[in-house]
């Protein structure tokens, strides 16, 4: 029973997890029921419920010949973000507004006192009212439950559910204050712009994390025009085909192997692989999705993937992962540190730190997610410090590359115990054999998915495109032919209730 709850969809799991023994239910990790429910309940961009419903009656509304003004065009897409946010999160949703609210009055206060102590205060104010509340819904229980694990003591350690994407909305809220005690930007006297820029449903639960620098024009004047539109259209697509068809395949392979006990050496290679080609089509699929939703909107929205795993070391990896992320940490964390233009290494051994360790636990409440941000501030500070990267040659793919998957299994495993064993596993240190049925099962299986996953890690599209002419007719047609025929496979995934899982709801 507890293989079926796992590899149920979604839409069905909430009846599923009722007819569940509690023998059975015990079993099952309680973040893992939470993180059903909110699935269960939420309306993620690969659902039938977003797709054939919510995006339609919205896009109909926005592009209403009757109503062309920028002001009605802007209320319909705060009614249907606070609606698309309070599809899964009823309650959660005040929360939300009242961040919005806070935001946009301390907005004004840092802008009528900007440059004096007053608007210092309101800006300090903003970052420890958004980072308390992060802290209360987030770490609050990880962090009681430590002070009983290392004090002996037993304090309600109250399992306070995390909302969704509330580590992206409290960010952007941030930014928008920040940008405007910096004049990057000016600031919103009406309230619903900033709530829009906040609570825009295309990037509200998984980002991109959008800059208010980036969007403060746009949200005051854009122009729609069907070229934008369709570019957008088709940006979608190729987002929802990475989620779907390669993504939601791959994670079969990756959550069999790692909620399972590891069998053999390359039973755990082959989940370590899998998991590291569906975290990247998932959130990339996902941002590029969101990308698409916001060029339909007259949205430009920043790129937050470069191919990543094509890097030749892991400074440049983590310019290509997460762009978002990465550039808010730099501009609103590294920079204001010092950054690298500080006279000793240790301060620049520092500032590494902390950004790393916020990166860390920026992920989520747990020792792992720790420990994999120190992990990359080892790495990186090295990097820094000797440039030995440069030294590589053709090695230095393999060197990131396999230094980027022993971090995603630090990444994935439920604790620290849990993610050494996986990674001796890995290597041969323990009495596993070399290979297994498990392993030939998956590989027989699900061999094209994951062929097609390394392939698309580079970018063999994009260089082609660049070599041919794009705007002949033919290849317009023929690109665009194929794309709808995956778009439609994809789909029918969907409508079939497959596997359908979303990392990036942890955080």
């Amino acid at each position: 029973m507890i293989d079926i709850v796992y590899a149920n969809a979604y839409k069905e799991v909430i009846e599923v997890l009722k007819h569940v023994s509690k023998e059975d239910y015990d079993k099952i990790p309680q973040d893992k029921i939470n993180l059903f429910k909110k699935r269960g309940y939420s309306m993620v961009f690969s659902s039938t419920t977003f797709l054939f419903l919510f995006l339609p009656i919205v896009l109909i509304a926005y592009y209403n010949p009757i109503f062309k003004s920028l002001p009605f065009k802007n209320a319909v897409l705060i009614v249907s973000s606070i609606f698309f946010y309070a599809w899964g999160e009823p309650v959660y949703v005040l929360l939300m507004l009242g961040s919005i609210l806070v935001n946009w009055a301390l907005g004004l206060a840092v802008d009528k006192n900007r440059g004096n102590k007053k608007g210092r205060a309101a800006l300090t104010v903003s970052v420890i009212v958004n980072i308390g509340m992060l802290f209360v819904f987030k770490y609050l229980t990880f962090t009681l439950e430590n002070i009983n694990l290392l004090f002996h003591t037993s304090l309600d350690t109250l399992n306070i559910t995390l909302p969704i994407g509330i580590s992206f909305f409290t960010f952007q809220a941030m930014s928008y204050v920040i940008d405007v005690y910096r004049g990057n930007g000016e600031v919103q006297k009406n309230p619903c712009n900033v709530a829009l820029y906040i609570s825009f449903f295309p990037q509200l639960i998984a980002g991109p994390i959008v800059r208010y620098q980036t969007i403060a024009d746009q949200i005051k004047e854009r122009h729609e025009n069907f070229d934008q539109f369709t570019d957008g259209v088709y940006r979608f697509m190729i987002g929802f085909v990475k989620k779907v068809l390669i993504a939601n395949n791959v994670a079969i392979v990756a959550d069999g192997i790692f909620d399972s006990e590891v069998s053999s050496v390359s039973s755990a290679w082959l989940g370590a692989l899998a998991y590291t080609l569906q975290i990247l089509f998932d959130f990339s699929g996902y941002s590029e999705m969101a990308i698409g939703l916001g060029k339909m909107f007259g949205f430009e929205f920043l790129e937050n993937f470069d191919y990543p795993y094509v890097s030749k070391s892991v400074s440049e990896f983590w310019r290509r992962w997460h762009i978002s992320l990465g550039t808010w940490f730099r501009d609103y964390v590294y920079f204001p540190l010092g950054g690298s233009r500080v006279k000793k290494k240790s301060r620049l051994i520092f500032n590494l730190f902390v950004v790393w360790t916020l990166t860390g636990i920026w992920h989520g409440a747990n020792w792992t997610f720790v420990i994999w941000g120190l992990f990359y501030f080892v790495i990186l500070t090295i990097e820094k410090l000797t440039g030995f990267t440069k030294k590589l040659g053709a090695f230095s793919h393999v060197y990131t590359m396999l230094l980027v998957i022993i971090g995603w299994v630090i990444f994935r495993a439920k604790d620290i115990a849990s993610a050494w064993e996986y990674l001796k596993n890995m290597f041969g240190f323990g009495s596993l054999p070399l290979y297994d049925s498990t392993a030939l099962f998956y590989i027989s299986n699900y061999s094209f998915f994951l062929v097609l996953g390394i392939i698309c890690c580079f970018p063999i599209i994009r260089t082609l495109k660049n070599k041919i002419n794009t705007n002949k007719p033919v290849y317009t047609v023929v690109s665009g032919i194929v794309l709808v025929a995956l778009f439609l496979i994809s789909v029918t995934y969907i409508i079939k209730g497959t596997y359908n899982p979303f990392i990036y709801f942890n955080f």
